[in-house]
């Protein structure tokens, strides 16, 4: 079997020749997912000189159709030999892969434009939302200067517990108490109703608890950054031009443009091309004062680094504050995100494999616990600029995705 694809104005057609059989279902298969994971959710399916379509070949038109529709595109079988046709009407299947005389995808109502910005590396489109009216509120919670010398004990820890509205991030452990969680406080963030964190027990395995019916899960909270309120905008994102990828801080900055602030919260839900950070390799608490956990050697035995970007291509939920210039309770908790220190903050992200998300107006709390509930998270870091010249990584870097946006004021 041949393949081939080609775009053609806003969708990209693809382009069968021969039998499509369980021999060649699942190279079909991955040539969609690959226009799929390149941003392209309108396709055409061109079956005109294929001779033959096995189950298998059936399989694959069918499980794309309904992918693409819950992304708000398309699939269709846009042309088709007499022998498939024949085979798409015996099964049922000629209305729904090839609908009305012209076999053109019934295509959800626009939306209004959203309006537009560009930077070198990233192009946004900006929806505002209604509820996002007034400035998100944030509190501070803990001392992360007991981070040096692992100072952290009983009395510095709090509960917490991230309902509707709210989301967080910081250091702490999903559990009841400080003693049941002592041996495993890491890196926590809290969206949607999900709490994840990434134990520092040695065990390098993220876990977490779904917010249902009445049930919130209970956080042990160290130190960190508690948010409530609505988000002023949606941003849909993606790389400009020429450019691989968009670095987080340009992302950041344009964001902070957007809110209109010198400080705001962001959450990005997107495609990661790599993210660089770090954990915690043993749990911060009851230390020695004089301990120097970001001293060389030693930091080697408190902290996993990423030699180089990592989770490329997987689908992330990054969330926390970026600021230009925070105020006086913000400051001890954010850190350059870039080598000229113009941008700082604070954010943390949690990584699934890689899923396709729906276009333009999109909502966080369906998208968020959707990946909870349907992947699974395989790592979370707290994210850094690695400035080390021409040893660092840098910083994370995206491909596409979505950002909820808003300033914020100290509660």
């Amino acid at each position: 079997m041949e393949i081939t694809r080609q775009r053609i104005d806003d969708r990209v057609e693809v382009r069968a020749r021969g039998r499509l059989d369980a021999n060649w279902a699942n190279l079909l298969s991955q040539t969609l997912e690959d226009v799929v994971r390149e941003g392209d959710d309108r396709i055409h399916m061109n079956l005109k000189e294929v001779d033959y379509i096995s189950s298998m070949g059936i399989r694959v038109l069918v499980t794309f159709h309904k992918k693409l529709a819950t992304l708000q595109g398309s699939f269709v079988v846009n042309e088709s030999s007499e022998a498939v046709l024949k085979i798409l009407e015996m099964v049922g299947l000629r209305d729904l892969l090839m609908p009305g005389t012209g076999g053109i995808a019934i295509e959800m109502e626009a939306e209004e434009p959203a309006r537009t910005v560009e930077r070198e590396t990233v192009r946004m489109e900006i929806f505002p939302l209604a509820t996002g009216k007034t400035a998100m509120s944030y509190r501070t919670v803990g001392d992360p200067s007991l981070l040096q010398g692992c100072r952290f004990s009983e009395r510095d820890c709090s509960t917490v517990q991230f309902k509707d509205g709210s989301f967080g991030l910081g250091l702490g452990a999903l559990g009841t108490n400080f003693s049941e969680c002592q041996n495993r406080f890491g890196e926590f963030l809290s969206v949607a109703g999900a709490a994840a964190y990434q134990p520092s027990d040695g065990s390098n395995t993220p876990d977490y608890l779904m917010a249902a019916g009445s049930f919130v899960p209970d956080l042990q909270v160290l130190y960190g950054l508690v948010f409530q309120g609505a988000f002023q905008s949606l941003g849909r994102f993606e790389v400009n031009g020429d450019a691989r990828a968009v670095p987080l801080s340009e992302l950041a900055d344009l964001a902070l443009e957007e809110s209109g602030a010198n400080q705001a919260a962001i959450i990005i839900v997107g495609e990661s091309a790599g993210l660089v950070g770090a954990t915690l390799r043993r749990p911060p608490v009851n230390g020695d004062a004089k301990a120097e956990l970001f001293a060389h050697p030693e930091i080697r035995t408190w902290l996993s680094f990423t030699t180089e970007r990592a989770f490329t291509r997987a689908m992330t939920v990054t969330l926390g504050v970026i600021a230009r210039s925070p105020d006086k309770a913000l400051e001890p908790f954010v850190r350059p995100l870039n080598g000229d220190g113009s941008v700082c903050g604070h954010l943390h992200a949690a990584a699934f494999p890689y899923r396709p998300l729906q276009r333009d107006r999109i909502e966080l709390r369906k998208t968020v616990r959707t990946l909870f509930e349907q992947e699974s998270l395989i790592g979370l870091l707290h994210l850094l600029c690695d400035d080390r010249g021409t040893s660092g990584v840098a910083q994370s870097e995206f491909v596409r995705g979505a950002c909820w946006i808003a300033p914020i004021v100290g509660a």
